[in-house]
């Protein structure tokens, strides 16, 4: 298939559906909505569930009901609406059932703004939710990379039998730009073994997020560390662009890594041998790649669209072997490629940091950046 020029939004939910999801709950909210509309049409013209719910809450257990029938279903929403499901999110991974949500993120805390933001960082990749349990969490940088990690994630939910969460942010989903669109793939003819499906001719199956016995709960939870453990083993990614002979190198997801890559091509160009390391999977984070990372440039720069919540992933991977300094915009606000340029201009002058303390003297650019108005 060529290349069309799609909008974000839209395109996702068209993946979603060629990778199989037979059904979609959800609730309208910007930057998301899009996402809900293009499938209140699609989803019934193919004979498959669609469902706007009276609330998040509401939506969010219309996916845990449903996901227990072995189906590929998920949901979508934004900041606000993604806090409203968390509990619903956490029994969904106590019952070890597949389910896909994105969180199409803005600006915050509070009902803050719509504008594009990656302050959920924490929400999604630390959980969320109450109790043991470990989301895989996929960040996309383009309309086409979020195409193809939405089939991804179908097939990880699937194979993991967990939640994951594929986290773009108001930039990507109105965005648009070419990109092209998979294959419809065929519906499974069965139901997997462990599907609550009707019992006739079988013994009943019952699936529960409930282990009232302190002990059973133990069991579970460690089952549930066991796969993580598997997954993050097996289930790593991350992007590079100009790493091979850097001597600084740039650390960003999403947009705020996408807008990076600009800043690192420019840096190139100017003669700073500057590298750009882009996680793909905030969860599992790629660890043994950013020591191997850290054990090679003389220091790391972490850009963020919030207030350096990767950040302390970076420091407790790099355990200060290079200086990790940090640049970041909140709010909603996106930066700019100069202004990144500039930050890797400063990093590469290696002047030495002034307290060792890279939010706190990051804070205090932003503040001149800003007027001082905070």
């Amino acid at each position: 298939m060529s290349k069309q020029l799609l909008k974000g939004n839209e395109a996702f939910a068209e993946a979603a559906i060629r990778a199989g999801c037979e059904g979609f709950f959800g609730y309208p909210i910007t930057p998301s909505t899009e996402f809900l509309e293009y499938m209140s049409r699609r989803m019934p013209e193919l004979g498959r569930a669609f469902v706007q719910a009276e609330s998040e809450v509401a939506a969010i257990n219309m996916v845990y009901g449903a996901a227990c029938t072995g189906k590929r279903v998920m949901t979508a929403s934004s900041s606000p609406g993604i806090s409203l499901m968390m509990e619903g999110i956490s029994y969904i991974a106590g019952t070890e059932v597949p389910a896909v949500i994105v969180n199409v993120m803005r600006g915050g805390p509070g009902l803050g703004n719509i504008a594009p933001s990656q302050g959920d960082y924490y929400q999604m990749v630390k959980g969320g939710g109450h109790g043991d349990y470990f989301p895989i969490v996929l960040a996309p940088a383009s309309v086409q990379e979020a195409i193809d990690y939405i089939s991804l994630a179908f097939d990880l939910a699937d194979k993991y039998r967990s939640i994951v969460h594929v986290v773009v942010d108001g930039n990507m989903g109105q965005m648009m730009e070419p990109a092209e669109l998979p294959p419809m793939r065929p519906l499974p003819k069965t139901a997997p073994d462990w599907a609550v499906s009707g019992a006739k001719g079988r013994p009943p199956r019952a699936l529960s997020s409930i282990y009232i016995n302190p002990y059973d709960e133990e069991i579970t939870n460690l089952r549930l560390l066991k796969r993580w453990l598997e997954i993050e083993k097996n289930e790593v990614r991350y992007a590079e662009i100009e790493m091979e002979d850097a001597e600084y190198a740039v650390i960003g997801f999403g947009t705020a890594g996408r807008v990076a890559s600009s800043a690192v091509r420019a840096a190139r160009q100017e003669g700073i041998k500057v590298g750009l390391f882009r996680p793909i999977t905030l969860a599992p984070f790629p660890k043994q790649r950013l020591k191997e990372i850290a054990r090679q440039v003389k220091r790391i720069l972490v850009v963020e669209m919030n207030s350096g919540m990767m950040l302390d992933d970076v420091t407790a991977v790099v355990q200060g072997r290079v200086p990790v300094e940090f640049y970041g915009r909140m709010g909603g606000v996106t930066p700019f490629p100069d202004e990144i340029l500039g930050e890797i201009r400063r990093v590469a002058s290696n002047a030495a940091p002034v307290n060792g303390n890279a939010r706190e003297e990051w804070i205090q650019r932003l503040e001149t950046i800003i007027g001082g108005q905070a």
